[in-house]
């Protein structure tokens, strides 16, 4: 179950980028869930990663070779190998090594990523034996293989592409990304990588992947839950022969909204696709006194199980959403002032239930499958925005058959 169509675009190919998606069996025989990416020589790289302290072994590897100019990423699903301790360390730079071996590349070049059940050992001889078959697979029109290949509980695979023109030139920025549950800012259970043929110096690369997470990746929860292997890569081949720097503030500024774009249409298609979700729910917290106080009081009602619930229900019970914006923590609410409305309906107001609000209104809007949320908090200037799923009897199905 997901919320709109699940078409993909057309994905452009990123001149310098190759991918290729191989079966290893890991959990499934003759499932595609082993994906190798090829990045050309003098392609930078920018990541960020989760901040759960138990960060899986790959997580902990692709850190660390971030800074030894990276020529491959390898990325397996159906098994996490998280909570695995040393062993689990050593089987993933067992795999970095094995790809090295074969493409004549150090060890420190390749970055392993794992997505699926945690505290399983990773089985690598059969992602060492699928290498072969993903590395012959290598392809620049790769992507919408490579995207079904990194899905776990995903009921359909994402992906965005978009372009934009400088002097003549095409630059593209195409990404694809996996992720359904245990979704939670920070980051979430989920892997994206996006490919530009911009040249991008590492440093700035990774301030503008930094910056674009946190507006897209790191706005968004689905059952506020952190993971232990988020990652998301961003690579710039500079094979478009367009130079990115800050000197040309137009060209930076063209560059970063592209990038920002693909970001929050992937993490969005995370949402959409959430684990038994039927709604798309947009949080947005106005006229806050700061971003941290927007967040909280948006994050409070996204959390909320009764939110959820009554969402899946389609059941306009306002006063659960007046209570989860009461339990923020926020001080010195003047509950008089804020005003509280589901898309253009207003709720609340003057403290208590809007007097123009009606049951039929309320009814129209959960009915829909997208719904904006709106809180007006009258302190300040700032909005700040969040987006969610309803809970379903789906998700409680899922997640308890996860490991069946």
């Amino acid at each position: 179950m997901a919320v709109g169509p699940g078409t993909l675009p057309t994905l452009h190919p990123v001149e310098g980028m190759r991918l290729g998606t191989a079966s290893a069996g890991i959990k499934k025989p003759g499932r595609q869930d082993l994906v190798v990416m090829e990045l050309c020589e003098g392609a930078t790289v920018a990541g960020v990663f989760t901040l759960n302290a138990f960060c899986a072994a790959p997580v902990q590897i692709a850190k660390r070779h971030l800074a030894s100019a990276p020529r491959y990423l390898l990325v397996n699903t159906g098994n996490a190998n998280a909570g695995t301790g040393q062993e689990g360390y050593q089987d993933a730079i067992r795999c970095c090594e094995a790809l090295a071996n074969l493409v004549q590349a150090s060890v420190e070049q390749v970055l392993p990523f794992s997505t699926g059940v945690i505290g399983e050992k990773l089985p690598v001889e059969k992602i060492v034996a699928a290498l072969p078959a993903a590395l012959s697979a290598l392809d620049e029109n790769g992507w919408e293989k490579a995207a079904s290949g990194i899905m776990t509980t995903d009921t359909r695979p994402k992906a965005a592409s978009r372009q934009f023109e400088h002097q003549g030139r095409t630059v593209t920025v195409t990404g694809i990304s996996k992720g359904a549950g245990m979704i939670m800012p920070n980051m979430a259970t989920m892997l994206a990588y996006i490919g530009t043929d911009a040249g991008v110096e590492a440093q700035l690369l990774q301030q503008v992947l930094s910056a674009a997470a946190d507006r897209s990746f790191n706005r968004i929860t689905i059952d506020g839950d952190t993971s232990t292997n988020d990652s998301c890569m961003l690579v710039a081949t500079g094979r478009s022969g367009v130079a990115i720097d800050r000197q040309n503030a137009e060209l930076f500024g063209k560059f970063v909204e592209t990038v920002e774009a693909v970001l929050l249409e992937l993490s969005h298609a995370i949402v959409r696709d959430g684990e038994g979700a039927t709604k798309f729910v947009t949080i947005r917290v106005e006229e806050a006194r700061d971003s941290k106080e927007a967040l909280q009081a948006a994050y409070t009602i996204a959390h909320s199980p009764l939110v959820k619930t009554a969402l899946f229900a389609s059941d306009p019970n306002w006063g659960r959403i007046l209570a989860a914006v009461g339990r923020t923590g926020i001080d010195n609410l003047d509950l008089d002032a804020l005003r509280i409305y589901l898309d253009d309906v207003c709720i609340v107001e003057n403290g208590g239930r809007s007097p123009g609000y009606t049951e039929a209104a309320g009814q129209r809007v959960m009915q829909q499958e997208e719904i904006l949320i709106r809180v007006i908090l009258a302190r300040g200037g700032v909005t700040e925005t969040v987006w969610t799923t309803d809970f379903s009897h789906d998700y409680v199905s899922i997640n308890a058959d996860y490991r069946s």
